[in-house]
């Protein structure tokens, strides 16, 4: 075998807040990690545990990107709820948003509001009141503690230093004020069920040095998905963000992350299809 499977599940320790839009003037998330999101944390840690001094040097960010997406693949990340037997743990249950949205959205997201504020005046600052939704870390109903699980592949003589760095990443948005902090909280071992997310719907496999997901008819994807020649039903998007292409110009850069509009996660196929995992995550029908 060529790759090489783990499953990684961190405990949310903060809120976290992956960017989905605006309306008015909220700021959306997304209610899973993206693939995107997963290599720009793993991105700045490995490129931040190699640079004595400081990460300024975007090529250097460059590199360690590629790196990246050409030595790992992955899923995204979905939230979970630790499954308890008499008061011991049983693996978890997998929380995908679109079983059930309304009763997700009760469960896991909540948001923030703020302003600035003019202090002369003693009152907010016009048109700069705003509202960042995120992931808890605690479900709202219950106040259970809240995990994110997904799966890594690592192809076989890979040096990049992954494993430590998901030791101490930090994924999404508002960062700066400590949101979007997780823990590895299991070893990283190898696994050898081709299931996954514990579901006969899912599984892996590789292929021509590739790795091929394999997904049941008439179940949902969870992964943003090419739709060219796809045929699915549910939602698409373009499927985009800003890069830093130009010293001096970060976030100028609209970058698009597919070769075409795709299916959202919690589309569902037609029938049994395989998919290839290219970079960032996103899944293609085979060439």
């Amino acid at each position: 075998m060529t790759w090489r499977a783990y499953r990684v599940v961190f405990k949310l320790k903060s809120p976290m807040h992956i960017g989905c839009g605006k309306v008015g003037n909220v700021q959306r998330t997304r209610p899973y990690v993206t693939g995107r999101v997963f290599w720009g944390a793993l991105t700045m840690r490995l490129t931040r545990d190699a640079t004595s001094g400081s990460a300024t040097d975007s090529n250097q960010y460059k590199t360690f990107g590629d790196q990246v997406n050409s030595h790992l693949a992955f899923t995204y990340f979905y939230p979970a709820i630790a499954k308890l037997q008499e008061n011991h743990s049983e693996g978890y249950e997998i929380a995908f948003p679109w079983d059930n949205e309304s009763q997700f959205r009760r469960r896991f997201l909540s948001s923030y509001a703020s302003t600035a504020l003019v202090y002369p005046r003693q009152a907010a600052d016009e048109g700069l009141l705003h509202e960042v939704e995120f992931l808890s870390p605690r479900t709202l109903d219950e106040g259970k503690q809240v995990y994110l699980i997904g799966y890594v592949f690592e192809k076989e003589g890979s040096n990049l230093q992954w494993q430590d760095a998901c030791q101490r990443l930090q994924m999404g948005g508002e960062r700066g004020y400590g949101w979007g902090d997780v823990q590895l909280i299991e070893k990283l071992e190898p696994i050898m069920d081709s299931r996954l997310f514990n579901s006969e719907n899912y599984s892996w496999q590789e292929q021509n040095g590739s790795i091929l997901i394999r997904v049941s008819a008439n179940a949902p994807m969870f992964a943003h998905a090419s739709s060219t020649g796809l045929a699915a039903t549910g939602e698409i998007e373009p499927l985009v963000g800003r890069e830093w292409k130009v010293s001096h110009q970060a976030g100028q850069h609209v970058e698009k992350f597919g070769d075409d509009i795709c299916w959202i996660p919690g589309s569902v196929v037609e029938r049994d299809l395989n998919f290839v995992v290219r970079g960032f995550g996103i899944w293609h029908l085979p060439d």
